[in-house]
């Protein structure tokens, strides 16, 4: 059985590899808003008015200052304090930069969900503009008010017009049952005139 030889070439995956040194993998959002809110203090006046403090206060102590407690010497131009001052914008400059990319991805979001509001919006609209169409079409098959009052108006008519006739019908029956059937008139014998005949017969 051949031993299986450790090896840490070209031909070794990376995660196989044994590291000399743990992997710093720090929370990228935790890290990321710690240097943001750095980076947004030092855009401050307050940023700025502590700066001014340190920087005055170190200038004149090392100028001041006996000569056994300086720590900085004015001979030379504060090379300690230009140093420093060096340092912090080296390091002011990536955070800068992190804080300017989280904003951008932020943006980048934000920018995203404007875009698909906007084509929620877009298709909500074009659904209500088809809605209102095909309402609009279908208002043409509804009776309207002033078609309703027209419709009512002529059954009115109608109602009407039959009333008349079914009096003058009815009237005409009864001049038929009164009538003479010789002649075909009407029989308006007074009934007091019929009386005073039955008490004077000629």
């Amino acid at each position: 059985m051949a031993e299986q030889r450790k090896s840490n070439g070209l031909d070794t995956p990376l995660s196989a590899r044994s590291r000399f040194w743990p992997k710093f993998s720090p929370d990228p959002d935790l890290f990321g808003s710690a240097t943001e809110k750095f980076a947004r203090f030092m855009g401050t006046p307050q940023f700025l008015f502590y700066m001014t403090i340190f920087c005055a206060f170190w200038l004149v102590w090392n100028t001041v200052a006996p000569a056994a407690w300086r720590f900085d010497d004015a001979a030379i131009g504060f090379t300690a304090l230009t140093l420093m001052l060096s340092l912090q914008a080296s390091y002011a400059a990536p955070l800068l930069l992190l804080a300017q990319n989280r904003q951008d991805d932020r943006d980048r979001v934000s920018l995203t969900e404007d875009r698909n509001r906007a084509e929620r919006n877009l298709y909500d609209t074009e659904y209500l503009t088809r809605e209102l169409a095909s309402l609009r079409l279908a208002m043409r098959d509804v009776a309207t008010r002033d078609y309703v009052r027209s419709e009512l108006r002529n059954v009115l008519e109608e109602l009407l017009e039959t009333t008349d006739g079914e009096d003058l019908h009815l009237r005409a029956k009864r001049k038929n049952k009164h009538s003479n059937p010789a002649t075909g008139l009407i029989d308006t014998v007074d009934s007091n005139r019929s009386q005073h005949r039955k008490a004077n017969p000629k």
